[in-house]
């Protein structure tokens, strides 16, 4: 990897979701965006319809996905559909694929889950990965084909996955991934889970960038949602800790929302895949070893290594009995 030619485009931290896609006709453009009910994927959902796509919101809670459809109708004159889709259920998952028809041009995998402590879903997986990764993976792979129409129909498919900063904490420990044999600390499983994110763009587009498909990994930021809602006292202080040494600084929702459009939507992307993008252009890499404060803008090599990627895609579908 290296940090020559990194890709830019004409966005900043400042930078707001309505100024990505400020000017766009989106018309006809058909996007899924996942954990769309609140917060960052509320955003998303919203910028996207006001430039005149055809938006799904994907959500665990039907009821809040019809408010916020109803929120997006108000100010944008386009309302979204919404399904239901529980990631961490993968019969939930696998009624999405199977009732989705026509081709789609769009997926952003934008939900995520964080727990204060060890949680498993009923077949026994991690929570945090199950729902941020092998929810999402499952996903990806379901709609392929529906990936792939799209990208025949409109010169190319996009799949926008959200990481985080978070990523810098933790590779992926194929020893123990389910934790079941270490210590169990939220704050690492959520870094395995982000960092495993940003590895499914890389192997995604390896995969499929002969489909038209490509896959980029973002870093939205520090922004106050719905997610922080199950930390504990000591990842609250962590949090504060980390604002107060200057790590990140809080962004407001629709800067958060920000680089999401900018791999959704930027032309700079359109063809170009396994990327970590962070205030709206492409992240620098930094060695494994390096320290997140000294780097919050970085992306380390465990997060975009081929092998690391495709071993992940490799366990995670034998897991999944794919």
């Amino acid at each position: 990897m290296t940090n020559e030619h990194l890709i830019t485009t004409g966005f900043t931290s400042e930078s707001t979701a309505a100024d990505v896609v400020r000017g766009l006709d989106l018309g006809g453009t058909v996007v899924v965006v996942t954990g769309a009910s609140s917060g960052l994927g509320a955003e998303t959902a919203r910028a996207l319809a006001s430039a005149g796509a055809d938006v799904t919101l994907a959500v665990r809670d039907a009821d809040a996905g019809a408010a916020t459809a109803e929120a997006i109708a108000q100010s944008t004159g386009r309302r979204p559909a919404v399904r239901r889709l529980d990631l961490a259920d993968r019969a939930s998952v696998r009624d999405f694929v199977e009732g989705w028809s026509g081709p789609l041009h769009l997926l952003v995998n934008n939900a995520g889950l964080v727990t204060s402590g060890l949680e498993r879903t009923a077949d026994g997986w991690e929570l945090q990965l199950a729902t941020n990764h092998r929810g999402h993976l499952q996903l990806a792979v379901g709609l392929r084909p529906a990936l792939a129409a799209g990208a025949a129909q409109r010169d190319g498919a996009r799949i926008v996955a959200l990481s985080s900063t978070a990523h810098m904490r933790a590779g992926i420990d194929f020893d123990d991934l389910q934790f079941r044999g270490r210590a169990y600390d939220p704050q690492l499983a959520y870094a395995q889970s982000k960092t495993a994110n940003s590895l499914f763009a890389v192997e995604a587009t390896r995969l499929w960038a002969d489909d038209g498909i490509v896959a980029n990994a973002v870093n939205p930021g520090g922004v106050a949602t719905g997610l922080q809602r199950h930390f504990s006292a000591a990842q609250r202080a962590s949090l504060d800790a980390a604002e107060a040494a200057g790590v990140f600084r809080y962004k407001s929702v629709a800067q958060g929302a920000a680089t999401t459009l900018v791999a959704a939507v930027a032309p700079e992307l359109a063809r170009t895949g396994g990327h970590y993008l962070d205030d709206g252009r492409e992240a620098y890499t930094v060695p494994n070893d390096a320290d997140l404060a000294d780097h919050p803008h970085g992306v380390k090599r465990w997060a975009l290594d081929p092998a690391t990627a495709e071993r992940l895609w490799v366990v995670s579908l034998h897991l999944l009995g794919s």
